[in-house]
């Protein structure tokens, strides 16, 4: 069995970077840059009224001011301010030439519809300089950013109506099982429903990823090779659940190799989701995960997902926290790297779950954060700072 961050390492040194392609800004949420951005002007492009108020200069505060004119945003000011003279402004208009200052509308003593005084000589300048955001040329963004929310008014700003980033995976998914039926079904007494294809097609959504599903394919060697031989095919990356451990009718890495697959990783030492198997062919991928489905949902998270990332040139890293237990925890073996549903209370305080192991479904619908318990550990104390990995 490898150590999770060995195996993790090794799966993500075989990832080759997809090409890159153009999208329109309106459908590049989530996908990654593959090329940094830089802007194409300064930004304030002007120096910008940060106030409604005045315009004026700040030797002239004392002094009763000539209103010249009105400047809204977007308007270009006709006059530049002299002694004693302002112009009334609006937030984000273009400041003046001679202005140095803009006085709040609220520190403005009217005295008639064209002369004004500022009640605070004492006011801040409340512009915003030309280029004190960012330069022309600045790098706004670097190649390989996952782009968010946040980002979209940068590239916008940067005048990208459209954006090259990398493309997306092709990703397919079959569930291997003669036991399984498809959720619309009802299980004979000897059958289960397929829940694992479901989730492993959320957990691509989450990637902005559009997964295939294959349906199920039975405990057969000829049925498997068929399938999985078509998949692998149509797609970059194929995800398969069940049929990984050591059983008799555990067929997959046994396919994958008769199908010219070498397998570069199989059996982690983490609970749950210990079989586990990956394989490749030039740039054609496999991840056989189990088939229970919180070792598949916990496969995923820590291999999978950072697999995919790397093949759309995204360095995935999860958002982690040390955070204290508030309670003692133990279990009766040691020998892997635990990972267990926890939440957080409102003291920041990792509260496990009740959690039966790997078929447990419903251990994983409340949790919050999965806790580490190091290989090596049995117990955990009141207090223990644990390592927790958001989900």
């Amino acid at each position: 069995m490898r150590k999770y961050k060995d195996a993790l390492q090794i799966i993500i040194d075989q990832a080759e970077t997809l090409p890159s392609e153009s999208v329109s800004l309106m459908h590049a949420y989530h996908r990654v840059l593959a090329e940094g951005v830089c802007i194409d002007m300064d930004m304030p492009p002007f120096n910008k009224s940060a106030m409604d108020g005045y315009a004026c200069r700040k030797k002239d505060l004392n002094n009763t001011l000539t209103l010249v004119e009105t400047i809204y945003a977007g308007k270009k000011p006709e006059y530049n301010i002299g002694e004693n003279q302002c112009a009334k402004i609006m937030t984000g208009a273009v400041v003046p030439d001679g202005a140095d200052c803009v006085f709040m509308i609220e520190d403005a003593e009217v005295i008639d519809e064209n002369h004004v005084r500022c009640t605070n000589i004492h006011t801040k300048s409340n512009i915003s300089l030309r280029g004190e955001d960012a330069q022309s040329g600045d790098l706004l963004l670097p190649a390989s950013t996952m782009l968010e929310a946040r980002h979209m008014p940068l590239l916008a700003m940067a005048g990208k109506s459209t954006v090259q980033v990398y493309r997306q995976p092709q990703v397919a998914i079959i569930a291997s099982g003669t036991e399984l039926v498809e959720p619309h079904e009802t299980p004979m007494p000897f059958q289960i429903r397929n829940s694992n294809s479901s989730q492993l097609l959320a957990q691509l959504q989450q990637l902005n990823i559009n997964g295939h599903y294959k349906g199920i394919i039975k405990d057969d060697g000829t049925q498997l090779i068929e399938q999985i031989s078509i998949a692998l095919q149509e797609n970059d990356v194929l995800i398969l659940t069940g049929g990984v451990s050591v059983g008799e009718y555990d067929l997959i890495p046994d396919t994958l190799q008769n199908l010219g697959y070498e397998i570069i990783v199989y059996k982690t030492a983490i609970q749950p989701g210990k079989p586990m198997v990956f394989a490749k062919k030039g740039k054609s991928y496999c991840f056989g995960l189990s088939g229970n489905p919180v070792s598949s949902f916990i496969q995923f998270e820590l291999y999978t997902r950072p697999f995919l990332s790397a093949l759309m040139g995204h360095p995935y890293k999860p958002k982690e926290l040390m955070l204290p237990l508030n309670t003692d925890f133990s279990r009766k073996k040691d020998a892997r790297l635990l990972f267990a549903p926890a939440i957080i209370n409102e003291s920041s305080e990792v509260v496990p779950l009740e959690f039966h192991g790997s078929a447990h479904i419903n251990g994983l619908s409340n949790a919050q954060v999965l806790f580490e318990i190091p290989i090596g550990v049995k117990e955990l104390k009141n207090g223990d700072l644990v390592n927790v990995r958001c989900l």
